[in-house]
């Protein structure tokens, strides 16, 4: 995981919906990268914090048992641009929940405007020896329960 597109959480109910928000900022290196004069947040990056808000949800609806990884993007479609000073509002909505993975719908607006919206796949692997966080040659990170609370998110709902 190279960079936590959710600032914060602000709705969370388990196996059902996740709401979070991503303040966009002059100060993150990508906003510069696809136009350098024109400074947008990235539509790939707009995917990452849907699937992040997702698939928080989805650990969490799984009790964190098992890795949530970003398995197929079924759709996506874009409204809008994201630009610095922007709050990006990220909403999830579990579709089906399985063990082995799942789906569901994401959406992003800032303010009433919508961005984009996409149906997202993804599939569960049981966690090593049961923890919550997993380190593969120290590269590797998947979303724990640290993460989680400096998100603001309450681990005891």
């Amino acid at each position: 995981m190279r960079w936590i597109m959710i600032d914060r959480f602000l709705d969370l109910k388990k196996g059902e919906y996740a709401k979070a928000i991503k303040n966009v900022t002059m100060g993150e290196d990508h906003i510069h990268d696809q136009y350098p004069s024109y400074p947008i947040m990235p539509n790939t990056l707009i995917i990452e914090a849907m699937a992040q808000t997702g698939g928080i949800l989805a650990g969490k609806s799984l009790d964190f048992k098992r890795q949530v990884f970003l398995a197929k993007l079924e759709k996506v479609t874009f409204y809008a641009m994201v630009c610095p000073g922007d709050q990006l509002i990220l909403d999830a909505w579990i579709d089906d929940l399985r063990e082995e993975g799942g789906r569901f719908t994401a959406r992003a607006m800032v303010g009433d405007t919508l961005v984009a919206d996409a149906s997202i796949m993804f599939v569960c692997l049981k966690n090593p020896n049961g923890s919550s966080t997993h380190r593969k040659n120290g590269d590797e990170f998947i979303f724990g329960r640290e993460l989680l609370s400096v998100l603001n998110l309450d681990l005891n709902s």
